[in-house]
């Protein structure tokens, strides 16, 4: 009998130690993205004049993402604990991540997500505020097997295809769709130089000719807008940024000395797409003081019954309606009449 029980403490104490397979998604921390983040200003501008906020705040929102992955785990009684906590979440950890991928990649995915995000919320906020920039289409990424591989490089810019210039997708599929599989022309620019290469597309399994590339957009901007903020990644704070930049750009503070919070993707239109985590992120943008919350209207499904008290959310789908109610909120004009997640 005294084995026995032996055995079965060991196996208890095996079973709640032992990792299992969840994840832990738990409220972050939020930072004011027209402050300073060790010492410095998060948002600076050079080449224009700017006009650096002395009051309220604009919070990005984040979220904690523990355990799923090879190096980082977490125990039954963590999952247990967290399950039984309101402000948690558990996943399962197929849910979130691919089978096998390590802290590493997914950092680093996150990161170049954070990237693009502070392009695109540069060129949305340029666009609101009438500030002419060049858009182009470039290289992304090519795959071994893909037409262009030897060809075409990733950060060549698409200038012109078969004599037409690349202003977006659609001309590069018009013009492939023309020549049935026939050889074409490309124009680039590549590290400052433009070149003039020839790809033999491929039929692809949808049965479209393909040059065998990804693509993303890049912006050549009249100044410099420079986003300093360490150890945060993924791309759901575009919309925030964006209202940073335009606060930044403008003289007087938009805030009007409130304090705001929110989170949303943006794209270079100024459209606010949906993100993860909202409930979460309410909750580190109340415990650090915001009194309004930007919510993304395709969230709102999560936002209702998860508000946090004291707390008002504004729901926005693009950056000029976030503009308005942050301007209108700021200038102590009534919350009230703005939209909201029902």
């Amino acid at each position: 009998m005294m084995v026995s029980g032996i055995v079965a403490v060991v196996l208890a104490v095996a079973a709640i130690t032992l990792p299992v397979p969840y994840v832990i998604e738990s409220p972050g921390p939020a930072i004011n993205t027209i402050g300073e983040f060790n010492g410095h200003p998060i948002i600076t501008v050079a080449g224009r004049e700017s006009f650096p906020s002395t009051s309220g705040s604009l919070d990005l929102t984040t979220v904690h993402m523990t355990g799923g992955l090879p190096d980082s785990q977490i125990n039954f009684f963590e999952a247990v604990k967290s399950w039984l906590t309101p402000s948690h979440t558990l996943y399962p950890a197929e849910m979130i991540y691919a089978p096998g991928i390590s802290q590493e990649t997914v950092n680093s995915e996150n990161s170049a997500a954070m990237t693009g995000s502070q392009e695109n919320a540069t060129a949305a906020a340029f666009k609101a505020l009438g500030i002419d920039y060049e858009t182009n289409l470039s290289v992304a990424s090519i795959p071994e097997d893909g037409a262009s591989a030897g060809i075409l490089k990733p950060d060549d810019v698409l200038l012109t295809i078969g004599g037409k210039t690349v202003t977006d997708l659609s001309v590069i599929q018009s013009v492939l769709a023309e020549g049935k599989g026939s050889a074409v022309e490309l124009k680039i620019r590549r590290a400052g130089a433009e070149k003039t290469l020839s790809v033999t597309p491929k039929l692809g399994s949808e049965g479209k000719y393909l040059l065998g590339i990804s693509l993303q957009n890049t912006f050549k901007f009249p100044f410099d807008v420079k986003i300093s903020l360490e150890n945060i990644g993924g791309p759901s704070a575009g919309m925030i940024f964006a209202l940073g930049i335009m606060d930044t750009l403008t003289e007087g503070d938009l805030t009007g000395g409130k304090l705001f919070a929110g989170t949303g993707t943006i794209d270079p239109e100024g459209n606010v797409g949906a993100i993860g985590g909202i409930a979460q992120k309410m909750v580190g943008a109340r415990s650090n003081g915001a009194d309004y919350f930007l919510a993304p209207g395709a969230n709102c499904g999560d936002v209702v019954d998860h508000i946090p008290k004291g707390l008002q959310v504004v729901k926005v789908d693009t950056l000029r309606e976030a503009y308005d109610a942050v301007s209108l909120i700021g200038k102590g004009g009534d919350a009230s009449t703005l939209a909201t997640c029902k």
